[in-house]
């Protein structure tokens, strides 16, 4: 999801606008320009069925607070609709969470840690979180979904983008795969097996990952002495990585965005009509692994726009996306 697009309302006086207003050939949707009421009510979230949820840090530990400060934590929905449906947010997290699903049926001992976008600015709990879990359950795989601190604005320098220099929900992201290694027994699986998937903003918190192992916060406890490295990553509608600034045919990565040759197996999912994240995006980060000898697949798809998630539309990679991943996954062995 899109700062762009997914603004929380007492942020800037902003109210949070269309959730996939680049998604082309909906089935089952109302118009494009169909909008919802925007609703907001103050309130912890809560997870859905099956789902344990557990804060990352102990309640004793003090964490740098997100731009709204102690502001209540609270819950809504985007006024676009995504194939027909609302799409549901959390914001103003001030305590980050990682909630577990267990697998249905046969456990194979691997992880996804699903990491939702929301431009920074929401976290996108259901449509890149909860309904991600549903599927990764139904592979035999335990799936933690990450609720990370938002929102943090991304300062804007000469006119240019620029990262935080401590980014929370990075901080957060590495909390949580060091917890889900530290604790790879109680929850029975393989510490080894440990991957993320990441839509939009979460896709550029995926490849953080990948690619650095330095942490911005005190270690804590023995979770903190994990490495925070995924063992694969999934990266969907990635955003924040091309420098877009020096022409339409450059590929060259913002100066924040570093390759490591010891970045796990990725694969990138992406559409060409994405108007939101050019496609450039993971063309640029693709070319990066590949140089850095990093083990990467690209699955281009000519429609699907931005921000569909795992809902069915009548473009073939919202229905076609999940199941390139379950084979990919048997491809690196991993399922």
């Amino acid at each position: 999801m899109s700062l762009l697009r997914f603004v929380v309302p007492s942020l800037l006086a902003i109210g949070i606008i269309g959730g996939a207003c680049g998604q082309a050939s909906q089935t089952q949707s109302p118009p494009a320009d169909v909008k919802v009421p925007k609703e907001e009510r103050e309130g912890i979230w809560q997870a859905t069925a099956g789902g344990v949820q557990m804060p990352l840090w102990p309640a004793s530990i003090p964490l740098a607070k997100p731009d709204t400060g102690d502001q209540p934590e609270a819950t809504g929905n985007g006024t676009g609709l995504v194939a027909g449906r609302k799409w549901r947010w959390v914001s103003y997290v001030t305590r980050p969470t990682m909630t577990l699903y267990k697998p249905k049926g046969h456990n194979t001992g691997a992880t996804m840690l699903v990491l939702p976008g929301g431009g920074f600015t929401v976290v996108a709990t259901d449509l890149e979180g909860t309904e991600i879990c549903d599927w990764v359950v139904q592979q035999g795989m335990t799936c933690a979904m990450l609720k990370y601190r938002v929102p943090q604005v991304w300062p804007r320098v000469n006119g240019k983008q620029q990262r935080p220099e401590v980014l929370l929900a990075l901080e957060d992201a590495q909390r949580a795969m060091g917890l889900l290694r530290q604790r790879a027994a109680d929850y029975e699986i393989d510490p080894h097996k440990i991957g993320v998937i990441g839509f939009s903003a979460g896709a550029y918190l995926a490849a953080a990952m990948s690619n650095t192992e330095d942490r911005t916060y005190p270690i804590t406890d023995a979770a903190d002495q994990q490495s925070p490295r995924p063992d694969f990553a999934i990266i969907a509608y990635t955003a924040r990585m091309l420098d877009n600034s020096k022409g339409r045919n450059s590929l060259d990565l913002q100066p924040w965005v570093k390759i490591s040759a010891k970045a796990p197996p990725t694969l990138i999912l992406h559409a060409m009509n994405d108007d939101m994240d050019d496609i450039r995006q993971p063309m640029a980060y693709a070319l990066a692994l590949n140089d850095a000898g990093v083990p990467v697949d690209l699955r281009v798809y000519a429609k699907g726009g931005h921000a569909f998630g795992m809902r069915s539309t009548a473009d073939p990679i919202t229905t076609e996306w999940p199941g390139q991943v379950r084979q990919w996954l048997h491809n690196i062995g991993v399922l």
